[in-house]
């Protein structure tokens, strides 16, 4: 999808539509689409991409989320403490808090990177 603000819901969207088609349940489907709005959101703001792609895999009792741009982010992305009055910063805290693991890989197109977070189905 094009890297642009008005594509995280249209992603969220299609998360939410594939997860039902797949017999997903609500709580999951819920955190799923959460958890891609956070990832999209920050690959659209701190990428220079293009582009950003999402996939979605169920692994046994998994469900496999990543979200992949093109961009070249001077950081990694890392949870991080925020103060109470900071507006933004707790996406990567959420993702952390709401999946059984999570984390960054280069992407395998050699520019930018894969944010990736397993959920339990």
């Amino acid at each position: 999808m094009p890297a642009l603000s008005t594509s995280v819901a249209e992603a969220r969207r299609h998360v939410v539509q594939r997860l039902g088609s797949w017999g997903i349940d609500q709580d999951t489907r819920d955190s799923a689409e959460l958890i891609v709005s956070e990832l999209f959101t920050n690959a659209v703001r701190h990428t220079s991409s293009e582009d950003v792609r999402c996939s979605l895999q169920l692994i046994g009792t998994r469900l496999r989320l990543e979200v992949a741009d093109q961009g070249c982010a001077r950081t990694v992305p890392e949870a991080r403490s925020v103060s109470a009055d900071q507006e933004g910063g707790r996406g990567l805290m959420l993702v952390e808090a709401m999946s059984e693991a999570w984390g960054v890989r280069p992407n395998q197109g050699g520019a930018g990177r894969a944010v990736w977070a397993y959920l339990a189905i």
